[in-house]
């Protein structure tokens, strides 16, 4: 697709480990993880949040019954 085949992303994979070391690739990809896994969960909720508090909601529940 791109013209990137297994050399090229070996030599990309050797600059990154040059550029941030062997022990910080663990907590990029667990950072890069937790940044897609949040970005999936904010395009998946409804668009208005209720900031209503857990105490009126309950009072006007209480209230219409």
């Amino acid at each position: 697709m791109f013209g990137i085949g297994i050399p090229e992303l070996l030599i990309i994979l050797v600059i990154v480990l040059i550029i941030f070391g062997a022990n910080k690739l663990p907590e990029i990809g667990s950072g890069m993880g937790r940044a897609i896994k949040n970005f999936k969960k904010a395009t998946s909720e409804p668009e208005e949040i209720d900031v209503t508090p857990k105490a009126e909601k309950k009072k006007d529940g209480d209230e219409k019954e």
